[in-house]
């Protein structure tokens, strides 16, 4: 590079620290400050300086940071960002030591109070541009990109450097629509949920585009809005003209900003190893420190030379960026047998199934992928081509010759094979007569680690696409992008090899990658005994829960939607009478109206939308005063939620090749670690009430069969006497009595009736925090009452107190909860300003150890179950539903009371013999014709 090109690199850092602290787990430095962030910034920026000897590298470079959340934006909008979360607690105590990292590079570290990290960059890059110089900023924020181009001089464009992308003006118009100049009108138009900047409600990126192309500018397009046709863009452009004025001049980037640090000082001159020297030192990143002394580092020596220690443990490995034109479609045998060859050698083969459903029990198999690295992916086409059987057929593997050559290797036990939602492609195989083992998935592993936490700006879940996005900032091609949506929509069978090898072969691809990213983290983060003692032997057994699936009574089910259709049409007569008018019982609108207009009942409350509150808590606040019309309502929703979501789609959930239901259980659902059911979800039967009661006779055995139903009795309570240490609950539980009468006498002095029904009552609001203005509305007692009994059942069980209190602090401290057996469950809200916020945090927080452990207990149990059944001979019971604390299985009626006696043994010792209990667990089986019967 000629010495008179000079060439300024600033540094977005903001963007830097949040990627690190997401890509690399939780370490800490010789004194136990957290340093993970720290760790992984540092590689970052060492890499980054290291491109000083190629030929399109940095001769000057500067970091740019915010140096407070708040900007003079916020004086002109004070919403701006006010959705931001608090940084994790973890990353604050950070963000100083970033700041000497920086500076132990040599490098200026530039922060104004006042300014955001984009005005300074703005700045500098409009500075540097007007003397000549090329300009290349690091980030992918898109903000920056109204900066790319040449307008100012010299050149100008940014270096997203986690997809090591360079992006100049043809990029920036092919992600906008519009050249960089317009992109702030562009995003003026559509706002920014991250940063609270309004826009105009209802458009989209697409739609502000194509507006600014038509009319030229923002001004322009507000201006043409009056002479546009009826519309719903007209209206709302025309409504939404001043909160778009005003997102304009909020994405407008501050171009003239004092400097203050000259763009002389950011000269390059190599990295002086002392400074750096001593910083490593300092948190112990003793690799990093080898690396110093050995040679000039490069950030893939960085990555491998990392040693395992306190505070310098193995960082994750630094993966290529995802090139899909590398990916191979498999169309003869030959090819397979090379792949399945690859895969056996590899001993590790990441795979999907591409389907044409969701259901895996009904979905039919169109293809298969395989990934054995990085970029080292292909997919095996098996059933493409037209519905019709005149279409023409592409080339591809015949489906009997494919599966015979796939299912030695997804059969061999010295070849781990890797799955995201395995469970599903575990299902879709079992069906051809492949049984896929040893399996890991990278669902799984991720809600072991991660279970409650969430990413800046991504989502907290553990579906590939996110977790693509949050560990390697990759965007997945969208399923709707390949088959599209609507009445356009085509099956997957029917997409263009090409376009089906790019989406298929990417999700290998990219389970490859998580594995080999989120694997090492379970051993570091003490996730290993959770995942391979409960989470990971349970895949295989609840899928083959979901193919067993429960048979339904059609008949009984639809006599029960006929019989709830009529109960509801004489509840909507009642409700009409009451209202003086017909209406439509279902808006929400029209009710609100009804109840707070028309008939004047106090307590009405307008949300942003202008229409009144009917929700749950209303409805039972007016019932608690004596509104007979809101008891009909609730009862009106209660039976027509029941039979839409049971009676009716219950029917249209039996299997026509099996006869059954079959439900499918997220194992990273519920944040505790509880299974959760979907499609059709059959855990929120009601269970104490006769309807309930009804639609669970509709669940019924074969001929000969009768259904068994195993309860853990109170499992909640018994964890919490054992886990909170309380003498005289855990004393009650091993002599048998009644948990409740216990309590009532321990608190008020003898068992009545009434004062058991509040015992049972406080036991378990206890236990889910609640508040004294909670307890009162559930006993329906002043506030006062409420807390008078709260305080009473901590003076006669003291160690709940003490473990509640404990528990707060240890999440305030570290972040997470723990169970029994190690599961973490994450807060990153318990320190939150919003008082709302964090004691939904704390309330959650308190319980998560005890329903966690519960959740846990019953896995264990389920594991143990069908080898301690076959065991004993009872090869013909069959376990079939998990709903909360109950197993519920199908037996042959003369094996009834054999198998009880085996399903009892195997829950009642789950615990063991990780963890050793204080209190019995009592388990309560019953048989009978349905489910109902059973219990």
């Amino acid at each position: 590079m000629p010495d008179s090109q000079q060439h300024l690199y600033l540094v977005d850092g903001s963007a830097y620290i949040f990627r690190a602290y997401h890509r690399l787990p939780p370490l800490t430095n010789p004194e136990g400050t957290p340093v993970g962030a720290v760790y992984g910034y540092t590689t970052m920026l060492w890499k980054l300086a290291d491109q000083l000897d190629q030929e399109d590298g940095p001769t000057h470079l500067a970091v740019i940071l915010d140096k407070d959340s708040k900007s003079f934006r916020n004086d002109i909008y004070p919403e701006y960002k006010a959705n931001r979360p608090e940084p994790p607690e973890d990353l604050r105590p950070q963000f100083p030591l970033i700041r000497d990292a920086t500076r132990a590079f040599s490098l200026p570290c530039i922060e104004e109070q006042g300014l955001e990290a984009d005005d300074l960059i703005a700045t500098y890059a409009v500075e540097a541009a007007k003397q000549g110089w090329n300009v290349t900023i690091v980030s992918s924020d898109k903000d920056l990109m109204q900066l790319v181009g040449d307008t100012w001089g010299g050149t100008i464009d940014m270096l997203d450097t986690m997809k090591n992308v360079r992006l100049g003006p043809a990029e920036v118009e092919e992600k906008f629509g519009v050249p960089p100049e317009q992109v702030g009108d562009v995003l003026a138009l559509m706002g920014d949920s991250v940063d609270n900047i309004p826009g105009i409600y209802g458009i989209g990126p697409k739609t502000a585009s194509k507006l600014i192309v038509d009319h030229g500018s923002l001004e322009g397009a507000l201006d043409a809005a009056p002479e546009m046709k009826k519309s719903k863009l007209k209206e709302r452009l025309l409504e939404g003209r001043d909160m778009a004025e005003l997102s304009r001049v909020l994405v407008e980037l501050k171009k003239d900003c004092d400097l203050p640090q000259p763009l002389d000082e950011m000269k390059l001159d190599g990295i002086p190893p002392e400074p750096l020297a001593a910083f490593l030192e300092q948190h112990g990143f003793h690799s990093l420190r080898k690396r110093l002394e050995t040679a000039p580092a490069t950030q893939d020596d960085v990555a491998q030379a990392a040693e395992a220690s306190e505070g310098d443990r193995q960082p994750l490995p630094e993966l290529p960026p995802v090139d899909r034109s590398t990916y191979e479609t498999v169309q003869d045998v030959q090819a397979l047998e090379k792949w399945v060859a690859r895969a056996h050698k590899a001993r590790l083969v990441a795979f999907d199934t591409e389907t044409s459903s969701l259901d895996a029990m009904r979905a039919e198999l169109v293809g298969v992928s395989l990934a054995t690295g990085p970029n080292e992916a292909c997919y095996i086409p098996l059933a493409h081509g037209g519905s019709d059987m005149f279409d023409e057929k592409p080339p591809q593997v015949a489906f009997g010759d494919a599966l015979a050559l796939l299912k030695p290797l997804l059969e061999d036990d010295a070849v781990l094979k890797v799955a995201h939602n395995g469970k599903y492609d575990l299902n879709v195989l079992a069906r051809h007569g492949t049984h896929v083992a040893p399996l890991d998935d990278t669902m799984v592993i991720s809600f072991d680690l991660d279970a409650g936490r969430s990413s800046e700006g991504i989502g907290g879940g553990h579906g590939m696409d996110e977790l693509a996005k949050r560990h390697f900032d990759h965007e997945c091609i969208p399923y709707k992008q390949v088959c599209g949506t609507g009445k356009k929509a085509i099956p997957f069978g029917e997409v263009a090899l090409d376009k089906a090898t790019e989406y298929a072969a990417e999700d290998a691809d990219i389970t490859w990658r998580l594995h080999s990213v989120l694997k090492p983290r379970l051993s570091e983060e003490a996730g290993t005994r959770i995942y391979e003692r409960v989470d990971r032997p349970l895949i295989p057994v609840v899928a083959a829960m979901e193919r067993e699936g429960i048979k339904v009574d059609r008949a009984r089910l639809a006599d029960l939607s006929k019989s709830f259709a009529e109960t509801v049409a004489g509840l909507e007569g009642e409700i009409f009478e009451l209202a003086g008018e017909e209406f439509t019982v279902g808006s929400p609108k029209q009710l609100g109206d009804i109840l707070f207009d028309k008939l004047g009942h106090k307590g009405g409350r307008k949300g942003k939308s202008g229409q009144y509150s009917t929700d749950q808590t209303v409805l039972e606040r007016l019932s608690n005063d004596g509104a007979e019309i809101a008891d009909k309502v609730l009862e009106w929703r209660q039976l027509t939620k029941l039979k839409s979501t049971y009676t009716d789609a219950l029917q249209e959930a039996i299997n026509p090749d099996t006869g059954r239901v079959h439900t499918s259980y997220s194992l990273a659902g519920a944040q505790t670690g509880r299974l959760s059911s979907t499609d059709p979800n059959l855990q929120n039967i009601p269970i104490r009430t006769a309807i309930g009661r009804q639609i669970r006779g509709a669940f019924v055995p074969e001929e000969g069969n009768v259904l068994l139903a195993a309860d853990y009795s109170q499992i909640e309570l018994r964890l919490a006497a054992h886990m909170a240490d309380v003498g005289p609950l855990k004393e009650a539980f091993r002599e048998g009595e009644d948990i409740h009468n216990r309590t009532a006498e321990e608190m008020f002095g003898d068992a009545t009736r009434d004062n058991r029904a509040k015992a049972k009552t406080i036991n378990f609001a206890i236990l889910y925090g609640i508040s004294r203005w909670g307890l009162a509305g559930r006993l329906k007692i002043e506030p006062d009452e409420a807390q008078a009994l709260i305080d009473t059942y901590f003076a006669r069980f003291p160690g709940i107190q003490r473990f509640i209190a404990h528990t707060l602090e240890s999440v305030r401290e570290q972040g997470y909860s723990e169970t029994l057996f190690g599961r973490k469950t994450w807060f990153p809200r318990i320190n939150a300003k919003n008082p709302n916020e964090r004691a939904g945090s704390e309330r959650a927080a308190v319980n998560a150890p005890i329903q966690g452990t519960s959740a846990d207990i019953i896995k264990r149990a389920m594991v143990r179950m069908i080898p301690a059944l076959r065991a004993e001979g009872l090869n013909d019971t069959r376990m079939l539903l998990q709903v909360h604390d109950e197993l519920v299985f199908e037996c042959p009626a003369a094996a009834a009371e054999a198998a009880s006696e085996v399903i009892r043994r195997v829950m009642s010792g789950a615990a063991g013999p990780s963890v050793t209990l204080d209190v019995p667990l009592d388990i309560e089986v019953g048989t009978g014709p349905s489910w109902d019967d059973a219990h």
